[in-house]
């Protein structure tokens, strides 16, 4: 990859690649310095990485990237379960993306990031598994959990509205 290809990379890719690590860890600095050491660790096999893979590069660079921060943090804080009878909604709500993303902060880590890339991002199922290093079968089960905890979450959609 020449330094042109790079740059152009980082103009194509950047935004997608910023939403889709702040939409998993909901922190704009964070996901910024994530985003950084994306690019740098590209930067870093530029010669090694040809432009036609630079975004699937990117994104799974990116997510351990993400992985590894959220590793770091897990042992500096305590976090607690939450539990299952109190996820559901039952006030009326109108603002729709704040409700999914607050539907989405609920799932598991791995539910999050793969309903993202598969719902958000658009890849399929093979390109999620090379992304995050699991089977296709892996995905598709996961995918499916999370659909469905987003769907007894949210309920109907005239309770939402």
């Amino acid at each position: 990859m020449t330094v042109e290809e790079f740059n152009n990379t980082v103009d194509l890719y950047a935004d997608n690649l910023f939403r889709f690590i702040l939409s998993n860890i909901r922190d704009e600095e964070k996901a910024r310095d994530i985003v950084q050491d994306t690019y740098e660790k590209l930067w870093l096999k530029v010669s090694d990485v040809e432009c036609s893979n630079a975004k699937a590069y990117m994104f799974s660079t990116g997510y351990r990237t993400m992985l590894d921060a959220i590793k770091r943090e897990k042992n500096k804080t305590d976090l607690t379960e939450v539990s299952n009878k109190n996820l559901g909604r039952n006030e009326q709500y109108s603002d729709l993306k704040e409700v999914l993303n607050e539907a989405l902060s609920k799932l598991p880590e791995i539910q999050r990031t793969v309903i993202l890339l598969r719902d958000y991002e658009g890849y399929n199922y093979a390109e999620i598994g090379d992304l995050t290093g699991l089977k296709e079968s892996q995905v598709k089960v996961y995918i499916f959990r999370a659909r469905t905890f987003l769907k007894e979450y949210i309920g109907k959609l005239e309770n939402v509205i």
